[in-house]
Order: structure tokens, then C-alpha cells, then sequence
């Protein structure tokens, strides 16, 4: 697979950069991973880099984002925070990822038997831990359709919590940015949520919270 160029960078609409992350974790869980020198691409990676999209997900070591999305060196740029929560920290990343250096797309992307989102929904407190995770309370707020057994030991509800707190991130990310929302709304930029299934492989996006700007999408 050929490295990015600043050109082929150019070239890539919003839409388009979603449909390469959509390709990639068909061949990650098919096994039909692209054959890559790495080693080359470290080389070939050392003066310059395009990637074409900025990735928000959790520290879990069962959610790379290059791996499941089936990416070179140079070709996306990785957030990692437990729970995929922002902070000023990761909104000045992301920016610097779309309005500097170029990226197409933000996929915030949360994952199944999240751990902070667990420790979030037992009220779970530790050090500064404790700050992280009340990041994320205001997604387990938000899940009023548990009625009982609102806490870890309960799959379903932390699966909701863990969707609503990707939403929750997608639209706090539009508010809290003029930059990020000024590109997603000129259609420079797009911006998706969605989760990777750890027993499958499998990352379902959430069509809800696709902005794509100008750009049209098919599926």
C-alpha cells in the first residue's frame, strides 16, 4: 500500500476517509490484512506525514486503532484516554490533526466491556482516576432505560452507557471546538462515533452521529 502523500491527502473527502476505515476492518476481521514493510515506512514516514484521519478511542490493548482498522504507519493519528473521553488536551490534538496537519475525519470510537465505563457505572473512586471517570457519569445519568441493576454486573446497561457516552463525546466535541465545528459544517472535515466489538473484531458505526458537512455518503 502506497504512503500518503500531502497530494493523495488533498484528494480524500471526509466520506472517502470513512469508507477507507470501513474497508480496513473488513480485511482485519477476514485476516486479509494489507502486507506492509514497516520498516520502510518508517523511512519513508521521517520527513513529513499525512494521515487522513484522527482517532479517539480507549487505552483497552484489545482496541488498537492501526490494527483493527487495518493502518500503516503515517496514516492515522491515534488518541488514547481510558473511557474515550475528551478534555482540552485532546480537543487541541484533534485540532491540530485537522486544521494543521491535514486530517479528513474524527471517529470517536468506544468498545464493548469498556473498563472505565464499568467503573463509571459503580461510582468507582481511586486517586486520579476518579476525575477521569466523572467524565463519563453524565453518560450513565443519561441511560434511563435500566431500571435495576444499574451497575457492571449488568452487560446491558454498560453497553448503553458506553454508547451514549460516545454520542455524548461526538456532540461535546462540536461545542466545545469553533475550529473542528466550522470545518464539519464547511464539509472540510467529517466527524462519526461508533464501537469495536473485542469478540468480534468488528467496529459498528452510529449513523446518528455522522457529519459529514457538504459531503454525501452512501450505506
Amino acid at each position: 500500500m502506497k504512503l500518503l502523500t500531502k497530494e493523495m491527502q488533498e484528494a480524500i473527502t471526509p466520506a472517502m476517509a470513512l469508507e477507507l476505515l470501513k474497508e480496513g476492518n473488513k480485511r482485519f476481521v477476514n485476516n486479509l490484512k494489507i502486507n506492509r514493510n514497516l520498516l520502510q515506512q518508517v523511512n519513508e514516514t521521517s520527513d513529513a506525514q499525512h494521515p487522513f484521519a484522527v482517532i479517539l478511542s480507549c487505552i483497552d490493548s484489545r482496541t488498537s486503532a492501526e490494527l483493527i482498522f487495518d493502518q500503516g504507519l503515517g496514516d492515522i493519528f491515534s488518541i488514547r484516554i481510558a473511557g474515550n473521553i475528551i478534555n482540552e488536551d485532546v480537543l487541541g490534538s484533534m485540532e491540530f490533526g485537522c486544521k494543521v496537519a491535514g486530517a479528513k475525519i474524527i471517529v470517536v470510537l468506544g468498545h464493548t466491556k469498556c473498563g472505565a465505563v464499568k467503573g463509571a457505572c459503580d461510582h468507582m473512586e481511586m486517586g486520579n482516576l476518579t476525575a477521569l471517570l466523572t467524565k463519563i457519569r453524565p453518560a450513565v445519568d443519561d441511560e434511563t432505560q435500566t431500571k435495576e441493576n444499574r451497575n457492571s454486573n449488568n452487560p446491558i446497561f454498560v453497553e448503553n452507557v458506553a454508547t451514549i457516552n460516545v454520542k455524548r463525546t461526538v456532540k461535546s466535541i462540536m461545542e466545545r471546538s469553533p475550529i473542528l465545528k466550522e470545518m464539519i459544517e464547511s464539509g472540510q472535515i467529517g466527524i462519526i462515533g461508533g464501537s469495536h466489538d473485542i469478540t468480534t473484531g468488528i467496529v459498528t458505526f452510529y449513523p446518528e452521529t455522522m457529519n459529514l458537512g457538504s459531503q454525501v455518503i452512501n450505506g
